[in-house]
């Protein structure tokens, strides 16, 4: 196992993949905090954070079920609070928690807007902000955002998310590139990774109608991805905006 002895936050990790990644984590050793809002089961998009937990436990690993609205910045402590109540400390935070709303921008109300900026860029924000002083005292730590092609195309991809969605993963891009190179001194290094494709999960699936499907992948590669950023003692790789295939490429994950 790579990664005994390590504890990692994964938000938005009641489905999808930032379940994928959570348990991810836990395969390779590390305790996970399963941070999301989702506590009850919901028909259209399956999912709770207890359920998480219950796979990871089942498959041998450690993790807490925390319920956390990322865009609170009282939720999000909360969140900090019981992780290190738990476990003691805070290695890895994966700012996976993510939403979209797909609508022409004359179309799209002030409300779902400031949804999108704030759980897409705020988010990121609250939970790094609340993660570092920690970090930063044992003077270790690894901050892994999720990201989108959506930040770069200028034309819609293969599923449409909507201009807020991509305005937002743009400046989630440029959030790790400043707080790299803010954080580096302190041997914390803050990554963005990205699918290369459309990941094939609830979400997504609750969006997209089923003969639209085609070609999507598994979460497997940026769960490689993810492991491999979060396993690193002292930084090596920081600062890097890529996506899964990328990362996979250059070093040879």
């Amino acid at each position: 196992m790579r990664l005994p002895g390590r504890v990692a936050i994964v938000t938005g990790a009641s489905r999808g993949l930032g379940q994928a990644i959570a348990m991810g984590l836990a395969k390779e050793g590390a305790c996970v905090v399963v941070a999301a809002r989702s506590e009850a089961e919901n028909e259209k998009l399956p999912g709770t954070i207890y359920k998480t937990v219950e796979l990871i436990r089942a498959s041998g690993g450690q993790a807490l079920p925390v319920r956390c609205d990322v865009t609170d910045e009282e939720s999000v402590n909360s969140m900090m609070a019981a992780a290190l109540n738990k476990f003691g400390r805070i290695d890895v935070l994966v700012n996976n928690a993510g939403t979209a709303f797909y609508r022409p921008l004359a179309e799209i109300p002030l409300k779902r807007w400031e949804t999108v900026l704030k759980v897409n860029v705020t988010g990121p924000f609250l939970c790094c902000k609340a993660v570092l002083p920690h970090m930063i005292e044992q003077k270790s730590g690894s901050i892994v955002n999720i990201s989108s092609l959506a930040a770069d195309l200028k034309v819609g991809g293969p599923v449409s998310t909507g201009i807020p969605y991509g305005v937002s993963k743009a400046a989630l891009d440029r959030f790790t590139v400043g707080l790299a190179g803010e954080v580096g001194k302190f041997n914390i290094a803050v990554n963005c990774i990205k699918p290369e494709g459309v990941v094939d999960t609830e979400g997504m699936r609750f969006w997209v109608k089923e003969e639209d499907r085609k070609g999507w992948e598994s979460p497997e590669r940026m769960v490689k991805c993810a492991v491999f950023l979060a396993d690193q003692e002292t930084v090596k790789v920081t600062g890097m905006v890529a996506t899964d295939a990328e990362v996979c490429a250059w070093y040879g994950l």
